[in-house]
């Protein structure tokens, strides 16, 4: 997978419907290009079983998620999310689609640490809102600062002021105290605090013109990793519905929601000490994907 700014798709396939263009081509199929960090050493040890119960961890581990969801959710004048939405506007409902590489070209604009410049097509609609997904669930979320540029750079800026105070609060000290971290938003000494959306896959339910409602299934880890955390890192299955608009040649979030699921069965691994996962998270750099 290549970096280049060349985002024009082959019409090897039957168009999508999600993100309403006229004419699109190309396979409904997912790929990553490079990872933006530097990988480490693996962790020896295997993962902690997910869902083993609806232990008080868990629920936080959820409500975390869907706190920040909630927050930004219904921001652009509404609209509906879901993928039951697909036939509203006149747009046409898609199926399931393979998920190999495409074999095109990757975006390679930036707005700051965020991709940008995605395709003006329903490939380029689905990059976009699967790099959004993972900028919305990191840890960045959790910094003031950081979280009004991750908003920035992904939302309509219709919506944006509205968002920011919306989020402010939601991002509040008692949700910080319910992660681990303190009052303020910082990480206790010893700890490393993570949270990481890691997307699964895409579907397009939805194209009417400029606009696209894009599904993106996730996993993702929240937690605090380190001797002592009281608040052990578990991960999560969820699906977010992001409705984009073609907004300054680029594709932004006008509105979103998620909901939980689908979630597989446990493998049942052992669960790493929470060194290995401390380490593992400062080793291993996140991606930039696209489809």
């Amino acid at each position: 997978m290549s970096a280049g700014d060349d985002h024009g798709y082959s019409d090897s396939g039957t168009g999508r419907t999600d993100d309403g263009y006229s004419t699109l081509g190309g396979t409904r199929q997912t790929r990553t290009r490079f990872p933006d960090g530097d990988g480490g050493d693996g962790y020896g040890g295997s993962r902690r079983p997910a869902r083993s119960s609806r232990s008080l961890v868990m629920v936080v581990g959820v409500v975390v998620l869907l706190i920040a969801a909630i927050a930004f959710a219904n921001m652009g004048g509404g609209g509906n999310d879901g993928a039951s939405s697909g036939g509203n506007g006149g747009g046409n409902k898609a199926g399931a689609a393979p998920t190999a590489a495409t074999g095109t070209k990757p975006v390679t604009g930036k707005n700051g640490t965020i991709a940008s410049g995605f395709a003006h097509d329903e490939q380029g609609a689905q990059s976009a809102a699967t790099n959004y997904a993972v900028a919305l669930g990191s840890a960045d979320m959790f910094n003031a600062a950081a979280r009004r540029g991750i908003l920035q750079a992904t939302h309509d800026p219709a919506v944006v002021d509205r968002l920011q105070a919306d989020m402010d609060k939601a991002y509040s000290a008692s949700l910080f105290t319910n992660v681990g971290l303190n009052e303020d938003g910082s990480t206790p000494s010893g700890l490393t605090f993570i949270s990481r959306t890691v997307p699964v896959g895409t579907k397009v339910t939805k194209q009417t013109g400029d606009t696209a409602t894009v599904e993106v299934w996730c996993t993702g880890l929240v937690g605090m990793a380190g001797q002592g955390s009281t608040k052990p890192v578990t991960e999560t299955w969820f699906t977010i519905t992001e409705n984009l608009k073609w907004v300054g040649n680029d594709w932004k979030i006008e509105s979103s929601n998620q909901t939980e699921g689908p979630t597989p069965v446990s493998g049942g691994n052992r669960a790493s000490t929470a060194d290995d996962i401390a380490g593992a998270v400062e080793q291993y750099g996140g991606f930039t994907y696209a489809r």
